[in-house]
């Protein structure tokens, strides 16, 4: 596959950044298209990438049942998780929890709270997001990046072999 055609399908795997993909194809550019291999790679160059560009990605992740949800601005990527884990039909209880564990959150560390949701419910995130925002700020970079790439991951065995 050629680099633009690479970006092209796969710019999106880590959330509006396709600076990743681009690097990954640059550094191996006979790269084999499994979801392994372009996982790989990927995480390999976002790995590389310096603070701000990866404070970058973490921020171009939307909030859970955020304004973008409502609003039908989440990529379809993104659309897709939130549903699976239930978070297109909360209660306006549950909304407005979300709501002020997002403002919260993002207020505290200055990027969106971001989770792997496949296999989790809405309480498991409610719980999991209630338990790191009592984490210390590097903690919770670096958790995050770790759920960045677990989401690339996901989202790339859903394509590829």
């Amino acid at each position: 596959m050629n680099k633009t055609d690479f970006i092209a399908r796969f710019g999106g795997i880590f959330e509006h950044s396709p600076f990743i993909a681009e690097r990954a194809i640059a550094a191996e550019p006979d790269l084999a298209l499994t979801a392994d291999s372009v996982h790989a790679a990927m995480v390999a160059a976002f790995r590389a990438a310096s603070r701000e560009e990866k404070l970058g990605v973490l921020r171009a992740h939307p909030d859970l049942a955020g304004r973008l949800a409502i609003a039908g601005g989440l990529t379809e990527d993104s659309k897709a998780e939130q549903a699976s884990a239930g978070l297109d039909r909360l209660t306006v209880e549950e909304h407005g929890r979300f709501t002020a564990l997002n403002d919260a959150y993002t207020n505290r560390f200055g990027f969106p709270f971001i989770i792997a949701v496949k296999g989790l419910g809405k309480d498991d995130i409610l719980a999991a997001f209630e338990a790191r925002i009592g984490n210390d700020a590097e903690t919770e970079f670096q958790t995050a990046l770790a759920q960045v790439e677990k989401i690339a991951g996901l989202r790339l065995a859903a394509l590829l072999p």
